[in-house]
């Protein structure tokens, strides 16, 4: 159990704009990254293969493949370096950590994606 005066501290640097997301999802976070005085936003574009809990300890690992060559990164949820995280197709996985996906080249290491309903079948629901 934590002292109520650290957690106290800690709740004032939780992120509240974090974007809800699941492991197998496809997402693509925008990253702050600094060169020289300038700073610059880059999009870093893959699958999450892990996603660790805790308060602001929390982190997620995201895995791309570039060039052939697959290159995973670890991203702090509560982080304020990130701009935001877009999720670009749900997957329909069974597992919280996808580290199968390693050692799968080309369609096999494609994810299943859930179908979300998009604004023309939600009318067409609703008008039947």
């Amino acid at each position: 159990m934590r002292n109520a005066a650290i957690q106290h501290i800690e709740a004032k640097f939780l992120r509240q704009d974090v974007t809800a997301f699941n492991t197998g999802d496809s997402v693509r976070v925008h990253w702050k990254v600094k060169e020289g005085e300038k700073e610059r936003v880059q999009a870093f574009e893959g699958i999450v293969i892990r996603k660790t809990k805790g308060n602001h300890r929390a982190t997620f690992t995201v895995r791309k493949l570039s060039f052939g060559v697959g290159v995973e990164r670890v991203f702090p949820l509560h982080s304020p370096r990130y701009e935001k995280i877009e999720v670009l197709s749900r997957g329909n996985v069974n597992r919280k950590r996808l580290f199968y996906l390693r050692d799968l080249k080309g369609k096999a290491a494609r994810v299943d994606t859930i179908e979300e309903p998009t604004e023309k079948s939600k009318k067409a629901a609703s008008a039947s």
